[in-house]
């Protein structure tokens, strides 16, 4: 049923959430740890949820998968709000939690912060397109794996930059949490929107004979 879907989506994208909040909001935060359990929990939602709803987790990723043919018109919308709805009971629960901690914003140069998130959520959706959709990787037991890895890379490299987002309902979540302003929302929501169209374009592009 559909609804097990989006359900499978609200729950996967609600831990991701969570765990980055609870990892880099003070008090009890992970420091330079932080990445590896957000890449982490990741990972074992995509294990958990893959075969329910492909375990997106990402509205960028949905769009690329979408583009891709592999993910029906009908459950693109779905998808996107159980994700961001997902993102902000995370970001609610992890305030709570923490106290409502007071909380310096991210003060991102605006081009740099375009691209950084450009680059790496057009790696991640290539990557989650060519380990999880592809038909010469079909069956394959590590597509988990990459793509939690995907992320913890991008977060190591460019989370100074952008703050590593990756995905748009990721950017709801620290937006709510206050590690994000809101006026830089547009940041995240255009570099990770476009970067999930290109990644789709480009698979399509290499592998013009896999639909």
């Amino acid at each position: 049923m559909s609804v097990n879907k989006y359900l499978t989506e609200f729950i996967g994208t609600f831990f991701l959430v969570a765990t980055i909040g609870f990892t880099v909001l003070k008090p009890g935060d992970a420091g330079n740890l932080a990445p590896l359990a957000i890449g982490s929990v990741l990972m074992v939602m995509i294990f958990a949820g893959g075969h329910v709803s492909g375990a997106h987790y990402n509205p960028a990723v949905t769009l690329a998968v979408f583009l891709r043919g592999k993910c029906p018109a009908s459950d693109v919308v779905p998808y996107i709000v159980a994700q961001c709805l997902a993102a902000a009971a995370a970001a609610a629960i992890v305030l709570f939690m923490k106290g409502n901690p007071p909380v310096e914003a991210l003060q991102p140069d605006v081009l740099r912060a375009l691209v950084a998130e450009f680059l790496y959520t057009f790696a991640l959706c290539y990557m989650v397109l060519n380990v999880a959709t592809a038909k010469g990787t079909s069956g394959n037991s590590f597509y988990g794996l990459a793509i939690g890895f995907t992320v913890l890379v991008g977060a190591y490299s460019v989370g100074s930059v952008s703050g590593g987002a990756f995905n748009p309902a990721v950017a709801v979540g620290v937006t709510m949490m206050g590690l994000s302003k809101l006026a830089n929302i547009w940041i995240f929501l255009v570099a990770d929107f476009a970067a999930g169209a290109a990644a789709a374009l480009t698979f399509r592009f290499i592998n013009p004979n896999d639909k």
